[in-house]
């Protein structure tokens, strides 16, 4: 899930029944004509497995129309599972992961869910080592999965030996969409890297799939000044029918435990700036700018601008969205506080195009205006540009906030 680092699961599994599977496919193939190679064998191998992982269940609820067939007709749940598939009671089928199997006859067959990364994969960006050009393409895509079978001596795969195993290792990678702004680079689209291997002796053939994310401690939030401000992000649910999730989101927040807050790429991050200690009225406290560094620190690059002048940034594909506060929302004074919203993302290296690391960590600098019968304060993302003269911060009292990290996973 990030991917945008590598996430780890190991698995080992054994090998199938290729028949079916170009059977199920050919039903479900929106490129038609694509079709496994024949040679995989008519038979169920000797169970070789040395260790196999839990199946979740959410990870078998595919639709019925979506599934593809995992093994040989009469299949057993034993052997299902063995291969880190589900079953329903009569069919075995691949689930919301990423399958490999390794063939006597030395061929790889991967299948590849969409649902394996969230936010969810893009199947036609990923691709081995070497081309898309047969063999090393999809033999066969439908809306929720990506099928690859080839020789393990193809595509880019190594050759290693170790004891008396053979290994044969290949990776599948993903394209990403990347934002380019002036400071610094983002991407909000799942970064898919999966390493993976078939092993071979006279006497068993196994698999190992690869993955890994790493996970660095938290940080702590930090809010100098006079002016206490205080910028926080907020965790609330919907649960029930009609609520406004926007309303909803700000009913609680993260406190300091809950550092580092993890998040998925797209996840919406709800954050909110108010004044503390104040009990004016006339006080409106205005976001001058707001944006996103890869560390702690508001003055260090890369950066990613996600407000200008308290409006959102137009050069982001997913512009952040300021939320209104007013006198409806339970709060004594409403023009104390500022919340906007934006969708997660992580840096990029501005050269190789290549994800930095999964820490994001929110700034914005501040300035609190009088209001008064002529000038509301309000700010206006319709004009070229504020009133300046009208809006004084108090005392020089305008304060930089920072939010505590944010991390990405693969869900």
């Amino acid at each position: 899930m990030l991917c945008l680092c590598r996430f780890v699961v190991v698995t080992v599994f054994v090998y199938t029944h290729a028949k079916v599977l170009e059977k199920s496919l050919q039903a479900h193939s929106r490129i038609g004509k694509a079709k496994l190679q024949d040679k995989l064998p008519q038979w169920w191998p000797e169970q070789q497995v040395t260790q196999s992982p839990e199946t979740s269940p959410t990870q078998c609820q595919v639709e019925e129309h979506d599934r593809i067939t995992c093994g040989i007709p009469d299949i057993t749940l034993p052997q299902c599972d063995t291969m880190n598939c589900c079953f329903d009671g009569k069919r075995c089928y691949y689930g919301k992961a990423v399958t490999v199997q390794c063939t006597r006859d030395g061929q790889f067959v991967v299948v590849v869910a969409r649902d394996a990364t969230q936010p969810n994969l893009d199947l036609d960006s990923i691709s081995l080592i070497e081309g898309h050009d047969a063999p090393c393409n999809a033999v066969a895509t439908t809306a929720v999965f990506a099928i690859y079978q080839f020789p393990v001596t193809a595509c880019g795969s190594t050759l290693m030996e170790e004891a008396d195993f053979v290994v044969y290792e290949n990776s599948l990678t993903s394209s990403y969409e990347v934002g380019v702004g002036p400071r610094g680079s983002i991407t909000r689209d799942s970064h898919f890297q999966l390493l993976f291997q078939c092993k071979y002796s006279s006497a068993t053939v196994e698999a190992l799939v690869i993955e890994v994310n790493t996970v660095p401690p938290p940080a702590p939030v930090v809010v100098p000044g006079p002016l206490r401000v205080e910028l926080r992000l907020a965790n609330g649910q919907c649960y029930l029918k009609g609520c406004v999730e926007e309303v909803e989101a700000y009913s609680s927040y993260y406190n300091d435990a809950d550092y580092p807050v993890v998040k998925v790429l797209k996840d919406p991050v709800y954050a909110e700036v108010h004044i503390l200690g104040r009990t004016d009225s006339n006080l409106v406290l205005l976001l001058e700018h707001c944006w996103a560094t890869s560390s702690s620190s508001p003055l260090s690059l890369p950066k990613w601008d996600l407000l200008i002048d308290g409006c959102p940034y137009r050069d982001d594909r997913y512009m952040t969205s300021v939320i209104s506060v007013d006198d409806s929302m339970d709060l004594k004074f409403p023009t104390h506080y500022s919340r906007f919203v934006f969708k997660m993302f992580t840096f990029v290296n501005a050269e190789t195009m290549s994800p930095l690391n999964d820490r994001v960590f929110i700034h914005c600098s501040t300035e609190v205006c009088h209001a008064t019968s002529t000038y509301s304060c309000q700010q206006h993302c319709n004009r070229q540009r504020r009133n300046v003269a009208a809006v004084k911060s108090m005392d020089g009292e305008g304060r930089v906030v920072s939010s505590g990290e944010l991390i990405l996973i693969q869900a």
